[in-house]
């Protein structure tokens, strides 16, 4: 759980909470209002959030690229559907 204070606090004491985040291996929440605006964690904890924002990108792109490249399936289905929709700008009607 993070300790949480109010950034008008935090101005005050922001030496210590730097102390409490590296050698306390605590992390920190800066509140405004009672409601969280910025955290203070260790530069190893950044280093991991972004290790793991690195691998969920990593295996979402080829997952959606698997997607692309899927053929249909039956043959010849790609021709055989078009447009389910088409834009047409306002003031003027279909139909004719």
């Amino acid at each position: 759980m993070a300790y949480e204070i109010p950034v008008t606090q935090a101005r005050a004491e922001l030496a210590e909470l730097i102390n409490r985040v590296v050698y306390g291996g605590e992390r920190v929440v800066v509140t405004r209002h009672g409601k969280p605006l910025v955290a203070l964690v260790s530069a190893a904890d950044l280093e991991r959030l972004e290790a793991a924002e690195q691998a969920a990108e990593e295996s979402v792109i080829p997952s959606v690229s698997s997607l692309r490249s899927a053929e249909p399936s039956a043959p010849g289905e790609r021709g055989r559907f078009g447009i389910a929709a088409e834009h047409r700008p306002p003031g003027t009607r279909g139909g004719a």
